[in-house]
């Protein structure tokens, strides 16, 4: 393992910063961005640390259903690709160990399960 001095995600703060980075990086990409431009970020934003918070840190303070969500979007896997390809950059940017490990394997797995429920993975 190559020493760094990046810290782990270990706080509901760190959970906002990596949300908040990468979702600075969806809201500019040429691909994402028109899916998502009708959210209320402000708004959303904080669903989306309560998500990840109960998924990393397990604080139970998501309760909803992502799939739900997304089940209506005009997307397809290279939308899946480009957000997994974002995500994983936002998480190496700010973050290094298990947990940081942890959430690039969480949106692999939560990538697929989506595509497989659209229909999208033969």
């Amino acid at each position: 393992m190559i020493a760094t001095d990046m810290k782990d995600i270990a706080t509901r703060a760190d959970i906002e910063l990596l949300v908040n980075a990468f979702y600075e990086k969806v809201m500019k990409d040429e691909l994402l961005a028109p899916v998502f431009q009708h959210i209320d970020l402000p708004h959303h934003l904080p669903v989306l640390y309560n998500f990840w918070a109960s998924v990393l840190l397990g604080d139970q303070s998501y309760k909803s259903n992502p799939f739900a969500k997304h089940i209506h979007l005009p997307i397809d896997t290279k939308h899946f690709d480009r957000w997994l390809s974002l995500f994983t950059g936002t998480v190496d940017e700010h973050f290094a160990g298990d947990k940081a490990e942890e959430a690039k394997q969480r949106a692999l797995s939560i990538a697929g399960i989506f595509q497989h429920k659209l229909g999208l993975l033969k």
